[in-house]
């Protein structure tokens, strides 16, 4: 398989959709990796795994009726494996396995059948200490942009996902690109406080669009880098309560097809607006672990 990611939005032609089959009873909240999860294990509200196939079966429909080739992973008991982008993600002609919390290392061998169909010089292991999730990791043309948390207290800090050797490493894997690193703002109790990844506070879509929320940035030059970047005039700025719900973890098809969650109204009316085809699906019980559209799905292949 030779794989291309250039970008967030080019045609896409192949992608890994994660499942949600045999996903394992209600967590206890102990064994909860975010803090929106935990709200709904205490609330009980947790998503019923009934529910999220139902769900995750009408992206692949999408898929279907746009000729993408999905890939799926091999079906682990009592294993959640919805969120594909955190085990591994691509860039250019690579993959890059994350190195994600150490429970969740069997989620890769359930995609073995689609490592193993990549040439071996571009499956890439990072070093131990490199921790990386893919859905901080964003292509974008000469520029690679990845959320990241260099406090101190990373350690301590369950939902700081990636960190600076990783930025490091992939800076020297791919020396030709532009490394853009954001601070994110991490909360271990309060989802509304939590950017998980850089893809839950900010987005760029097609037609030089982008999707941001200014408190999702712990340094605000950073979110003003963004501004800069794209045009205040081509930003779509997210409330805080509409990142909590993951109006930034949609999932471009692209450069003017986008899939949404049939609930963001003012989004999705906003995206049409722009000239953009919008597929919407029902997501918000995957939402409730704080994740969406872009979490479950690893693009391999775009145009």
């Amino acid at each position: 398989m030779q794989l291309n990611i250039q970008n967030e939005t080019s045609r896409l032609r192949a992608v890994v959709l994660g499942t949600a089959k045999s996903c394992g009873p209600t967590p206890k909240v102990e064994e909860c990796y975010d803090p929106k999860s935990i709200q709904h294990v205490i609330a009980g509200t947790y998503p019923k795994e009934e529910d999220m196939i139902l769900e995750m079966e009408a992206v692949a429909e999408v898929f279907k009726k746009y000729d993408v080739t999905v890939y799926r992973p091999d079906v682990l008991k009592d294993c959640n494996q919805i969120f594909s982008r955190d085990i591994a993600f691509v860039i250019e002609d690579k993959v890059i396995k994350a190195n994600i919390l150490p429970n969740r290392d069997k989620e890769i061998e359930a995609i073995r059948y689609v490592w193993n169909k990549i040439e071996k010089k571009n499956r890439i292991i990072l070093p131990k200490e490199c921790h990386v999730e893919g859905g901080d990791v964003m292509p974008w043309n000469d520029y690679i942009f990845i959320g990241t948390y260099t406090g101190k207290d990373y350690p301590n800090i369950i939902t700081a996902r990636t960190n600076i050797q990783a930025v490091n490493a992939i800076q020297e894997l791919f020396p030709h690109k532009k490394i853009k690193a954001f601070e994110l703002r991490k909360s271990n109790t309060n989802p509304k406080e939590n950017a998980l990844h850089l893809d839950c506070c900010f987005q760029p879509i097609g037609k030089g669009k982008a999707i941001i929320h200014k408190n999702g940035f712990l340094i605000e030059s950073d979110y003003e880098w963004l501004v800069n970047f794209f045009g205040k005039e081509n930003m779509f700025e997210i409330t805080q309560d509409e990142m909590y719900d993951m109006y930034s973890n949609i999932f471009s098809i692209s450069e003017d097809v986008i899939i949404s969650e049939q609930n963001f109204t003012r989004l999705n009316n906003w995206l049409r607006k722009q000239g953009f085809t919008v597929e919407e699906v029902p997501y918000a019980e995957i939402g409730k672990q704080e994740g969406l559209l872009r979490c479950t799905t690893m693009p391999l292949i775009r145009d």
